[in-house]
């Protein structure tokens, strides 16, 4: 079942079977990387380039891996080592790199829209790779992916996620995504994290972090983005950390099988305590390797190999 679509610009617009049809790509590609050859030659003469203009860890490598195990030819940008740097705007930069034919462009820009508006001058597909406050489609789905691997399906599951609301793609990503599968989604963080309006799309919206985690099926916690506010948000991280940081206390709220989530990197001890990181409950490594997964998956279908 092949995308619809020629590029993979947010979770908005992306339909259940589509969805699927991402996840059903995956599941090959995660049986892969579980062996010692973890090389296939599907996108064998392709060529995907991974433009940055924020800095990544582990979006920017799972996407160079993703095209190097699925035999493609991999380039990497980033924003010091371009010609923005001599001050060439950024459209031009992106069509030039098109004249070079390319196949894929993930792309990653600290503006809300890059991807978007990138689109339409590219003859090649366009991956956002997270855009400002946006979204970060891969990120949702590789979180979706895994809550599906742990836990069968997503019809009645509670998803809680907390933190800085106001501030993420990727949560707003994550409550489209789950609410096209049938999970009911809650967010919680304090007042001045919260995006106005954010009911409308769909979710419950508390301040309080019990109420939220209350028999919660999975527990996601993001970190506070201090490089996207202009003003402090609230008094102290230590205050943070105990007011709204979850911990195994916080924790013994959710269902006892309630998994652990989060899409790094992890500000130890703010967001998140060590104990749950890295506790029974965490899927968080397996975050990381799935995200090479739909990520290949997601590289197969736009390049039309399935």
């Amino acid at each position: 079942m092949p995308l619809t679509q020629k590029n993979l610009l947010g979770m908005r617009g992306l339909s259940r079977e589509g969805i699927l049809a991402i996840f059903m790509a995956a599941d090959e590609n995660r049986r892969l990387l579980d062996t010692d050859h973890k090389k296939k030659d599907t996108l064998k003469g392709k060529t995907l380039l991974n433009v940055f203009y924020e800095n990544s860890t582990r979006t920017r490598i799972s996407f160079e891996l993703a095209g190097k195990c699925l035999g493609a030819t991999v380039v990497n940008m980033t924003a010091p080592s371009s010609s923005v740097q001599k001050g060439e705007n950024l459209v031009d930069t992106a069509k030039n790199l098109d004249a070079m034919a390319a196949d894929v462009m993930v792309i990653r820009h600290h503006s809300s829209g890059v991807p978007h508006i990138l689109s339409r001058h590219l003859k090649a597909a366009v991956v956002n790779a997270g855009d400002g406050m946006h979204e970060h489609p891969t990120q949702a789905l590789l979180d979706m992916y895994t809550i599906l691997k742990e836990k069968g399906g997503f019809d009645g599951l509670r998803v809680a996620i907390l933190g800085d609301i106001e501030h993420s793609r990727v949560a707003r990503s994550n409550l489209l995504g789950l609410s096209t599968m049938g999970a009911r989604v809650v967010i919680a963080a304090p007042a001045t994290l919260l995006p106005r309006d954010i009911h409308k799309m769909g979710c419950e919206v508390t301040c309080d972090m019990k109420a939220a985690v209350r028999e919660a099926d999975v527990v996601m916690t993001l970190r506070i983005q201090h490089e996207r506010q202009n003003v402090g948000l609230f008094p102290s991280v230590n205050e943070y950390a105990q007011q709204f940081g979850l911990g195994s206390e916080l924790l013994s709220y959710a269902k006892p099988d309630a998994l652990v989530m989060h899409p790094g990197p992890i500000n130890r001890g703010v967001e998140l305590m060590s104990e749950v990181a890295d506790g029974v409950q965490s899927v968080i490594l397996e975050q990381v390797t799935n995200g090479v997964a739909i990520r290949m998956g997601v590289l197969e279908l736009l390049c039309g190999v399935r």
